[in-house]
């Protein structure tokens, strides 16, 4: 599976990532580093990804599993080396799925096959850096 994706500057150190889907994205350096603050990070969309390739897994699954999910929300976190290139070395994740009359164990599940099993985003991360996760699961 091919994908394809361009990159066109926009001035300054922004930049517009488009999908062949044509779906797009603004990337900048920040202001510190001579962009203006339009758009994301290079490095913080990678954790983006890795956090939407997680959840969209953790939700399919619970939901084949007919479990009644009403929310779920992933705070990634990562540290990055002092030195260049300032890869990072730790990326934590926290899966808060909230639902009615979810099980602990149905979310615990989930979260592993994503983490373990379906995400290739944290799986190619997790070659670079220490992945960790944990989950929580709030009664709505």
């Amino acid at each position: 599976m091919e994908n394809n994706i361009t990159v066109k500057w926009a001035g300054k150190m922004t930049f517009i990532g488009e999908a062949t889907s044509g779906n797009t994205v603004t990337m900048d350096a920040g202001v510190g580093n001579g962009g203006l603050g339009l758009g994301h990070s290079p490095m913080n969309l990678l954790l983006m990804g890795a956090g939407g390739c997680a959840s969209i897994d953790v939700v399919m699954i619970l939901q084949k599993g007919r479990n009644n999910i009403t929310d779920c929300v992933v705070q990634v976190s990562g540290q990055r080396a002092d030195e260049m290139p300032k890869v990072y070395t730790d990326i934590h994740m926290h899966f808060m799925v909230s639902g009615k009359g979810l099980k602990q164990s149905a979310v615990e599940r989930a979260v592993k096959l994503s983490m373990d099993k379906y995400c290739s985003a944290s799986a190619m991360l997790a070659k670079a850096a220490k992945l960790t996760y944990d989950w929580e699961v709030t009664e709505v």
